[in-house]
């Protein structure tokens, strides 16, 4: 697999934009052309910067140390029946702290499923919700569900995400503590569910859009937050976001990792930086750890 280092930043850039919808196909194509040469299209640079689901998987979907599942949850003011897959381990004792998993602007897709099973197999209770369930879920691949994702109610959709909190917190195999993890799409709605749900115990915005300054102080769980050094889109609402946590006395910890790019934390893609990744990794883990517990 490619590396961040092996694209022209500009390419980065553009891929960035057709990734959150700002161009689309075309687009990418026709402002990637200048930067193909040595024989490379366009074409070949958008293959090259598109995941690689099977490459990257750390734990197996049948990994027998784990029981995965998908389960339908009820949410009445959103999208009323939702799906998501469930993991804990097989050998779990007594009752789970629970971690919602939220995706990326593309659905439940393969990669999410494996963050999923990697948090099982970490002792935690986690439910992986997939926003895309009412127009039929993930479609498989990564542009149809690009197209897909504009197409659904965010009002509903946030709605489906607290439903789906609530709904793990209230399973007979969690312990009631829950926490929140997302990555860009899914790190702005942890952003959103730590104003909305008072008792949310930890949340972990991966590169996440901020939540209005005005909406901070209802912020009561702490926050752990990652963001990459070259993330000009969503760096840009840090400021204002640093101090409405200041003003509000959140409990916040906030990580830039130099030299990474957006979505450095997704192993299927050239922008994985593996050592921002792992560190942002083991202090995520810690930070659950010592904020949620385990009976």
């Amino acid at each position: 697999m490619k590396k961040a280092d092996d694209f022209a930043p500009e390419v980065l850039q553009l891929f960035d934009k057709y990734v959150h919808g700002l161009i689309d196909r075309r687009g990418f194509l026709a402002n990637a052309a200048r930067y193909a040469v040595g024989g490379v299209t366009a074409a070949m640079l958008l293959e090259s910067l598109n995941p690689r689901f099977a490459e990257a998987r750390q734990v197996a979907e049948n990994d027998p140390r784990l029981f995965a599942r998908f389960v339908n949850y009820a949410s009445p003011e959103g999208y009323g029946t939702m799906r998501g897959l469930l993991v804990q381990q097989v050998k779990a004792v007594g009752k789970l702290p629970g971690v919602l998993v939220v995706h990326e602007n593309r659905g439940l897709n393969p990669h999410i499923e494996d963050i999923a099973r990697r948090l099982g197999l970490d002792n935690f209770l986690a439910f992986a919700p997939d926003a895309l369930f009412p127009l039929g879920g993930y479609p498989g691949d990564e542009d149809s569900a690009r197209e897909l994702f504009p197409k659904l109610d965010q009002k509903k959709t946030q709605q489906d995400f607290v439903a789906a909190a609530n709904y793990l917190k209230n399973l007979p195999e969690c312990n009631g503590r829950i926490a929140a993890i997302g990555f860009c799409y899914g790190g702005g709605i942890a952003n959103m569910l730590a104003t909305r749900l008072p008792d949310l115990a930890a949340a972990v915005p991966f590169y996440g859009n901020q939540p209005a300054a005005a909406e901070v102080a209802k912020i009561k769980a702490p926050l752990l937050l990652h963001y990459a050094e070259n993330d000009e889109r969503i760096n840009a609402g840090w400021p204002a976001f640093e101090s409405a946590l200041k003003a509000h006395g959140v409990n916040y910890q906030m990580y830039q990792y130099p030299g990474t790019q957006h979505g450095f934390n997704n192993d299927t893609t050239p922008r994985y930086d593996e050592a921002a990744a792992k560190l942002a990794w083991s202090r995520t883990l810690e930070f659950l750890n010592k904020n949620m517990g385990h009976d």
